[in-house]
């Protein structure tokens, strides 16, 4: 099939997108990035449900659709009838990938799961992103992001101590198992160079965040230690907290104890270093209200501003506490061309987030601004050789709009 102009490690490769709302579309905008054609089937009239998620809207799109749909092209579809099931056949019979994010067994009764498809299409990669998987007992639930935070042990963890449990402020289920998604995507296109062969990758968000959980679960299995709510500090390392200087909140990492005694000896603080309480890591962490409190009166008496200078200087790691309208206007976000502006067929001029994966020999792009509704619905059809009678029909019997 016709593509339009790429460049990327994925070049030349062709996606069906039936994915919406965020994990599957992140993913699928991730591949697209690195060069892969991502063709989006949504549905007629409707399109993914995100379009439809706001405000903000800018020129009548939403802003939550366009950060995980650029570098694509929109087809509206309906599947569910003949005629369109038959479009949908020759889309996939052209692809090289298929990645769909419904809930486990709705693909299966349109004959659209991979051991259906795989039958006929053995090189197919076929990727599905779910709440719980497919196998296990619980592959019929759904996933929803905040949920799956909830039930992967996420939240018990997030927020202070002795409050109640947070959800973390991006929906981050979501987003990494798309990460993981288009990571198992590539995996078996690799796989597929050496052994011809196309595989079902399957992605849980379950999973994904159980996987999150990293540290905290190792600390459990093997020791039996039972994490908590703790504010911003760490369970292991002190002092790693968010502190206050006279005008507005950093956050110090002090990972070792060089790092203390650099800061103790800024602060003013130097028989801290020497304190057998506070001397070495364990020791601080055991001993850990101590620290804070003497630490956040000396940290109050000089501005944000010059205890970063002073403690970046002395080799000290810290950061301010920034909202993301301050984050995006970092000259680091420029230098690394991860805002880009793209023009919209609806709102003009948009500001999309850039790729975060930097390849020197063939770099992720953003080539294209997300798509309106079925923008590129009549382009795909005629590549399958479609009349423009033949897409008349289709129109009148509402299979695309």
């Amino acid at each position: 099939m016709g593509a339009m102009s790429a460049a990327g490690p994925l070049a030349g490769l062709t996606i069906v997108d039936l994915t919406r709302v965020l994990s599957g579309p992140y993913c699928t905008m991730l591949l697209g990035d690195l060069g892969a054609r991502v063709i989006k089937i949504e549905q007629p009239e409707r399109g993914d449900d995100t379009r439809a998620w706001g405000p903000p809207f800018v020129g009548g799109e939403s802003t939550y659709f366009l950060s995980v749909n650029r570098n694509k092209e929109s087809v509206t579809l309906d599947f569910k009838t003949r005629a369109g099931r038959d479009v949908l056949d020759q889309l996939i019979a052209r692809a090289d990938i298929l990645v769909e994010n419904f809930r486990p067994g709705t693909l299966a009764r349109l004959g659209l799961d991979y051991p259906s498809l795989a039958a006929a299409h053995p090189r197919l990669i076929y990727c599905s992103i779910s709440g719980f998987g497919h196998s296990g007992p619980r592959a019929a639930q759904p996933g929803y992001d905040a949920v799956l935070q909830a039930e992967g042990g996420l939240m018990s963890i997030t927020g202070d101590a002795g409050g109640p449990p947070f959800r973390l402020g991006v929906a981050i289920a979501d987003l990494a198992a798309g990460l993981l998604a288009s990571n198992g995507v590539a995996l078996a296109l690799y796989a597929r160079e050496r052994t011809g062969r196309g595989q079902f990758v399957d992605i849980a968000m379950f999973d994904t965040v159980v996987s999150l959980l990293s540290y905290q679960a190792s600390a459990w299995l093997n020791g039996e230690h039972a994490a908590a709510r703790i504010g911003n500090r760490h369970p292991q390392i002190a002092p790693y907290d968010v502190f206050d200087a006279s005008d507005g909140a950093f956050f110090l990492a002090v990972g070792n104890d060089d790092q203390f005694q650099r800061l103790c000896r800024l602060t003013g603080l130097e028989t801290l270093a020497t304190d057998e309480r506070f001397a070495t890591n364990p020791a601080r962490v055991a001993h850990y209200p101590q620290v804070r409190d003497r630490l956040a009166v000396a940290l109050r008496e000089r501005t944000r501003a010059e205890w970063i200078e002073r403690l970046m200087a002395a080799g000290v790691p810290c950061g301010a506490v920034r909202d993301v309208a301050d984050v995006l206007a970092d000259p680091q976000v420029a230098a690394r061309s991860m805002i880009a502006a793209v023009e919209h067929a609806a709102a003009g001029m948009v500001k999309v987030l850039g790729p975060p994966l930097k390849m020197s020999d063939a770099p992720a792009t953003v080539r294209s601004a997300p798509p309106v509704l079925g923008q590129h619905t009549v382009t795909v059809l005629r590549e399958l050789g479609l009349q423009p009678e033949d897409i008349e029909a289709l129109r009148r019997e509402r299979v695309i709009t």
